[in-house]
């Protein structure tokens, strides 16, 4: 999966002809993805193919969450790893997964670093961006909630869509990714990737501010990275939330700081008390999404490679950061809702806030189902998580 790879061959070999498709390495097996790819959904100009699927029972407004995989992965078999049908089909939204082709990037991996794929209405982010609105126009999707996910090369690809339509992505969630507009060549790639130079906020903030005609508001913004990566630098995570916060206007230093399922979590919330930027450090994990599979009924996810079971479902995490799970939440039936969230590990407070407590209590386990009140339980829990009051 190395963007490393990916990028000394792309080096040496310009983009192919498209009769080229039946080259590279055999795919990913699709295994049991509901996806489904749609054949005309614009001019494409970045050549992309485009999977979509959309429970038949949809949430009134659905939301929409792209998804966007790594080197020599698949649309359908990241799905299998990640989870995201299964959780589009409980809690009622459409995804939309696109696909690079051989044709375009031997390795598989979306363009991140050519300017011609970067650029808003040009290349691979105008044809994800067609991809939006074909699926939002055929499914009623609510336009105020569309989001963006990605790992590694796909993160990076999630920072090109965020920076180039903010207009369009209320949030996103970056996995093993880069900020925007650090590589606009090999050299600048490479660099990124492994030493990950450490530039100001407010330098980062430009190279968003610069991508398009947008003043404001700023998408939302989650990112994930391990510790032990060593394809991607684990700095480029603190690159990104320098990036997000200064174009926020909010300062360096987190207002919250805890573990969830084991894990550090820092947190900045805007003047209304929402979290506009987390940043989850998963300690002791490679290069990959993170899952939590072992010991898991309601696991989301399968391990593979790139796909490692280190006790986060990340892809459940971020879906509660967009928040498409809160409408199923509420349509849901109490005792089938007690299954959908998957257990966590203990969580401990790093640092005192007024906001820690807060943001412990929105993350505590689910009450245990074989409780006898379950009604009770099940409302002391979404109380606790500002479903309801």
């Amino acid at each position: 999966m190395s963007l490393a790879d990916n990028i000394e061959f792309l080096r040496r070999l310009p983009k192919m002809s498209v009769e080229l498709h039946g080259l590279g390495k055999s795919p990913l097996p699709a295994g049991d993805s509901p996806l489904e790819e749609m054949a005309q959904f614009g001019s494409n100009p970045g050549n992309l193919k485009m999977f979509v699927y959309a429970p038949q029972q949809l949430a009134p407004k659905p939301a929409l969450v792209v998804v966007l995989h790594g080197c020599t992965q698949t649309a359908a078999g990241y799905d299998i790893g990640s989870g995201w049908s299964k959780l589009a089909h409980r809690y009622g939204f459409v995804i939309v997964m696109p696909e690079q082709k051989r044709a375009n990037n031997g390795n598989g991996c979306f363009n991140w670093f050519t300017s011609a794929d970067t650029a808003r209405d040009s290349g691979e982010a105008l044809s994800i961006r067609q991809m939006v609105e074909h699926a939002a126009i055929a499914h009623g999707v609510d336009p105020t909630r569309i989001y963006v996910t990605g790992l590694s090369a796909g993160g990076a690809m999630a920072s090109v869509m965020l920076a180039t339509y903010p207009d369009v992505f209320a949030a996103g969630a970056i996995i093993a990714g880069l900020p925007y507009g650090i590589a606009q060549s090999t050299q600048e790639a490479l660099a990124g990737m492994y030493r990950a130079p450490a530039r100001s906020g407010q330098e980062l903030g430009n190279l968003v501010r610069k991508a398009s005609p947008h003043p404001g508001p700023w998408p939302r913004v989650s990112v994930w990275h391990g510790a032990a990566d060593r394809t991607v630098n684990p700095a480029n995570a603190g690159e990104i939330v320098k990036q997000w916060l200064d174009l926020h206007g909010l300062p360096p230093v987190p207002m919250s700081a805890v573990d969830v399922d084991g894990y550090p979590r820092e947190v900045w919330w805007d003047g209304d008390g929402e979290t506009v930027v987390e940043s989850y450090t998963i300690t002791g994990m490679a290069h990959g999404t993170p899952l939590a599979i072992a010991d898991n009924e309601d696991n989301y996810g399968a391990t593979s490679k790139f796909m490692i079971d280190v006790g986060i479902a990340s892809s459940w995490h971020i879906a509660q950061f967009f928040g498409v799970t809160r409408q199923a939440l509420i349509r849901t039936a109490a005792t089938q809702e007690a299954h959908d969230r998957p257990s966590p590990r203990a969580q401990h407070p790093r640092a005192q806030h007024p906001r820690a407590e807060q943001d412990r209590a929105a993350r505590r386990p689910p009450p245990d189902r074989r409780a006898a009140d379950v009604s009770s339980a099940i409302t002391r829990a979404l109380s606790a998580i500002g479903l309801i009051k």
